[in-house]
């Protein structure tokens, strides 16, 4: 099939993205040798700092040539009419647009999991497992690749399935309705994550009666914030990686602290985390983040139904019959360029919020609690304490250890 002009934009599109991708990688490595700022200088001592420094160095490596292969597997993909076959092949079973559908992404997911498996298998049990931080077993590696599986295909299914139907009742105005379904799914995933994805992965126990239970709903307390729901999750079934979040609303509401976090940390450590956390609350971040997120995706949609119908969509990735699942995947490739800037646009307000909730558990509990359990939190996992400006203002939805320790000292 001739090339049209568009597909030649998505071939730059993808390369130019790699490019940059790849160039802030370079910067970012060669900052992996920098000082450390006297800040920081208790956060290593010489070994562990040589061992931080090789375990970056590790990732950037793997992360070359894995990024490099994905590359390379899409063009190829879209220059010898990758995704053609694969809608040629679905036809040959069904001519039902949501069937067809289903089978089109159903193949092409299930290619991309299988060619991803041995770099996520690498990554856990080499990588990870060399530098201390794995403890996931090769039966649960796998079966947590199964239970995502079985996920997608159920909700990734369901929702694609009523996108098609709104698109066939409603023509131009279906991403209306398709913008009210995924505004009801995201909140009831963000009210009922906790209670019905996260045991699917991992067990959850309300936090024992102690000093460490006190101590969080006295905060809590003083602070005015209602909190019944405290729960202990066995991330260290998987890695020594720490972690704390806060999910849901209303009764919903709840704070989850990782086993590893409470066994790093000290008690006052752990109530300045969740000082942290209650700031977002209270600030009104997790409210703004869900708005503007359905915002975006409104808006998305709407481009969606502006374009979707165009039978040169479909063409641009090398499908001859258009097709409202040819479309999709030509508009997501062509649309990542705006999903690259709203993306900045949402980690510059990100890091602008980390900011305000280590300001607020600064001023309701302490800072320097959460200066030390920062700093612990970096060393257990090897951070990069000397990042480069360029990553961390395209990749990091928080600020470098060393601004957020300025800013609480200040």
């Amino acid at each position: 099939m001739e090339k049209t002009t568009l597909f030649y934009i998505i071939i730059g599109i993808l390369v130019v993205q790699y490019l940059i991708h790849q160039l802030l990688e370079y910067l970012n490595a060669k900052r992996f040798k920098s000082k450390v700022p006297s800040e920081l200088s208790d956060v290593f001592d010489e070994t562990e700092y040589q061992k931080s420094q090789q375990y970056k160095k590790t990732n950037y490596r793997f992360g070359l040539f894995s990024d490099g292969f994905s590359l390379l597997l899409t063009l190829c993909f879209l220059f010898f009419g990758g995704f053609e076959l694969v809608d040629t092949w679905t036809r040959s079973i069904t001519e039902s647009t949501i069937p067809m559908a289903l089978l089109f992404f159903g193949i092409i997911l299930l290619g991309s999991s299988i060619l991803g498996i041995p770099f996520s298998y690498y990554q856990t049990f080499v990588i990870e497992e060399k530098y201390g931080f794995n403890k996931t077993s090769k039966k649960l590696f796998f079966l947590d690749k199964i239970k995502g599986a079985v996920l997608t295909i159920i909700f990734g299914g369901a929702i694609l399935s009523l996108f098609i139907l709104f698109y066939q009742w409603t023509g131009p105005n279906f991403w209306i309705y398709a913008w009210l379904m995924v505004g009801g799914v995201t909140l009831f995933i963000n009210l009922f994550y906790s209670r019905l994805i996260v045991p699917l992965f991992n067990k959850q126990t309300p936090l024992k009666e102690g000093n460490l239970k006190s101590a969080i709903e006295n905060y809590a307390r003083n602070v005015g914030f209602e909190l019944k729901n405290i729960f202990v999750i066995d991330g260290s079934k998987r890695s020594t990686k720490a972690n704390a979040y806060f999910s849901g609303f209303g009764k919903e509401k709840r704070i989850t602290l990782f086993d590893t976090l409470i066994n790093d940390l000290n008690e006052d450590e752990i109530v300045a985390v969740l000082a942290h956390e209650v700031g977002h609350y209270k600030r009104k971040h997790i409210i703004f983040n869900l708005v503007v997120s359905l915002g975006l995706t409104g808006f998305t949609l709407f481009i969606l139904s502006l374009f979707i119908n165009n039978p040169q969509i479909s063409l641009a990735i090398g499908v001859s019959i258009p097709s409202f699942h040819a479309g999709l995947v030509g508009f997501v490739l062509l649309y990542s360029p705006i999903s690259e800037i709203t993306g900045l646009a949402m980690n510059y307000l990100s890091r602008k919020f980390e900011f305000q909730a280590d300001d607020y558990a600064k001023k309701t509990f302490a800072a320097t609690p959460l200066v030390t359990s920062l700093k612990k939190l970096s060393k257990n996992n090897l951070s990069n304490l000397t990042p480069h400006p360029a990553y961390v203002f395209v990749h990091y939805s928080h600020p470098p250890l060393i601004e957020r320790i300025r800013n609480l000292k200040a």
